[in-house]
C-alpha cells in the first residue's frame, strides 16, 4: 500500500524544505556521535597522559572499519529502499531492509570473532607499541570484542529507518545513545569514578550503542503496519535483483571505507615514528576536524533518499535541484568554518589536553587539516548522488583516486619533504582534484537524467 506521507514528502514537498527535513536531522545526529567521539578524547585527555590519548587514537582505524559493514549493508540497502520506493515496489522495500538487517548482524559478529581470536597482529599493525599496547586493547576489548554488534546494528538501522524519510526518528535513536555516552565517559574514564582511562571510555560506548538500538527496535515494533522497513524473518528474500541492488552500491562503499581505513593506519604508522606527544597530538587534531567533515558527510546522507527516489521516479527537475541547493548550503557553510579552525586551531586544541608539546603539534596539524574542508563536502555530495542512483562504480572510481592515486602517495611524498608536518597536508592535495572531478561528474548526470526524461 502507498504511504501518502512519504510520497508528499519526496514528490510534492518543495525541495528546500525537503532537503532541510531530510538532512537537519541527520547532521544533528552526525554532530551528536562527532561530540561523544570529542568525548571520549576530552575525558581521556584529562588524564594528561598521551600514553591514555594515544590509545583512543591508535584504535581509531579499526573502528572505522566498522563503516565497512554499515556501508555495505546500510547504504547499499537504503539505496536500494529508496530506489524501490520510487519505482513504487513496496515489498522490494521490506525484503532489502530484512537483507542488510541480517546480513550486518551476521557480519557483525564475525568481526567481533576474527579481532578476538587474532588481537595481538591486529594491535601491531595498529601502531601500538610497548607504552601503548595494554591501553589500546583496553579500549578495543569493549568496542569491538564486545561491542561490535550494537555499534554496527546501530548504525545499520539508521539508515534503513532514513532510507524512507524517517530522518527525525533515526537522529533520536543515533542521538540518544551519543547523549548517553557522554553521560558515562567520566565516571568510567576518570580517577574520581571508575578510572579505568582509555578502557572506560570503550565501556561508555558499548553501553551507549546497546541502547541506540533498544530504541531502533522499540521504533520498529510501535510502527509495526505503519512502515517498509522490516527485519522480520519471514521477509528475508534472497532474490538476485535485491542482492545485486545491495551490492551494486554497498560494495563499492564498503571499499571505500577500508581505503579510508588504509589511509589513518598509513597516517598513524608515519606519525607513530615521532613518538606518543605526536600520535596523541594527531588523534586530537583528526577528532576535532571531524566535527564539520561529519556535519557535511551528514547533510550528503540526508539528501540521499530524496535524490534516490527523484533519480528512480525520473524526476529530473527535482533531481537537479536537490544536489543545487545541497550544494550551494553546505560549501558556503564549510568555507566559512575553515576560516574559523584556521584561526582558532590553537585554542581548539588546547580544549582537550594541557601538555605544551601535544598542543603545538595538534595546533599544526589542524591547520593543515582543515583547508580540505571546502572541497570535501564537494566530495562527499557527489559519492552521496551516486550512491543513491546505485551508480556504484562512479562512488568507488572516486574512493580509488582519493586513497591509492592521490591521498597515499601524498603522505609518503609529503613526510619525506616536510617530516610529520606535511602528513596533516595530504588530504587538501587529494580533495582539491576530487571536489573539480565531482562537479564535472555531477553535471553530467543531472544531463544525462534531463535528457533521459524528455524523451518519456
Amino acid at each position: 500500500m502507498e504511504d501518502t506521507g512519504k510520497v508528499q514528502l519526496f514528490e510534492r514537498t518543495p525541495v528546500p524544505k525537503a532537503v532541510m527535513k531530510l538532512a537537519v536531522p541527520t547532521v544533528l545526529s552526525s554532530l551528536v556521535m562527532v561530540i561523544y567521539n570529542l568525548a571520549d578524547t576530552y575525558f581521556v585527555g584529562m588524564l594528561n597522559d598521551p600514553v591514555q590519548n594515544a590509545a583512543v587514537a591508535l584504535a581509531a582505524p579499526l573502528l572505522l572499519a566498522f563503516n565497512a559493514v554499515n556501508n555495505l549493508f546500510g547504504v547499499g540497502a537504503s539505496s536500494m529502499m529508496s530506489r524501490a520506493l520510487g519505482r513504487k515496489e513496496y515489498e522490494t522495500v521490506c525484503s532489502s531492509s530484512a537483507l542488510g538487517f541480517y546480513c550486518a548482524l551476521f557480519s557483525a559478529i564475525l568481526f567481533s570473532l576474527i579481532y578476538t581470536v587474532f588481537r595481538m597482529p591486529f594491535l601491531h599493525m595498529l601502531g601500538a607499541e610497548e607504552t601503548t599496547l595494554a591501553s589500546t586493547a583496553g579500549y578495543l576489548q569493549w568496542t569491538v570484542s564486545f561491542g561490535a554488534v550494537p555499534s554496527i546494528l546501530n548504525v545499520v538501522m539508521a539508515y534503513l529507518v532514513r532510507s524512507e524519510g524517517a530522518s527525525l526518528h533515526a537522529g533520536i535513536g543515533t542521538m540518544s545513545g551519543c547523549m548517553l555516552n557522554i553521560l558515562l565517559d567520566p565516571f568510567f574514564i576518570l580517577p574520581g569514578g571508575l578510572g579505568l582511562g582509555a578502557a572506560g571510555a570503550g565501556l561508555a560506548t558499548f553501553i551507549s550503542n546497546c541502547a541506540a538500538c533498544g530504541y531502533f527496535f522499540v521504533l520498529l515494533a510501535a510502527r509495526r503496519g505503519r512502515t517498509y522497513v522490516s527485519i522480520s524473518p519471514a521477509q528475508l528474500r534472497f532474490k538476485k535483483n535485491i542482492i545485486t541492488g545491495i551490492c551494486i552500491v554497498g560494495i563499492p562503499a564498503a571499499i571505500q571505507n577500508l581505503l579510508n581505513v588504509t589511509g589513518m593506519t598509513v597516517l598513524n604508522n608515519f606519525t607513530a615514528g615521532f613518538g606518543p606527544d605526536a600520535v596523541a597530538a594527531m588523534g586530537i587534531a583528526q577528532k576535532v576536524n571531524m566535527v564539520p567533515v561529519q556535519i557535511a558527510l551528514g547533510f550528503s546522507q540526508g539528501i540521499m533518499p530524496l535524490v534516490g527516489y527523484s533519480y528512480a521516479a525520473k524526476d529530473a527537475r527535482r533531481f537537479k535541484e536537490t544536489i543545487f541547493f545541497a550544494g550551494k548550503i553546505i560549501i558556503s557553510f564549510m568555507a566559512a568554518v575553515t576560516v574559523a579552525y584556521y584561526a582558532g586551531a590553537g585554542l581548539l586544541s588546547s580544549l582537550f589536553i594541557k601538555d605544551p608539546e601535544v598542543i603545538a603539534y595538534s595546533t599544526a596539524f589542524l591547520k593543515g587539516l582543515c583547508l580540505a574542508m571546502p572541497f570535501l563536502c564537494m566530495d562527499f555530495l557527489g559519492v552521496g548522488v551516486f550512491q543513491s542512483c546505485g551508480l556504484g562504480r562512479n562512488a568507488l572510481m572516486f574512493a580509488i583516486l582519493r586513497k591509492i592515486i592521490l591521498e597515499i602517495p601524498a603522505l609518503f611524498l609529503l613526510n619525506a619533504l616536510f617530516p610529520l608536518y606535511g602528513l596533516a597536508y595530504a588530504q587538501v592535495t587529494a580533495e582539491t582534484v576530487l571536489a573539480a572531478a565531482a562537479a564535472v561528474v555531477l553535471l553530467r548526470l543531472v544531463k544525462s537524467l534531463e535528457k533521459e526524461t524528455s524523451r518519456l
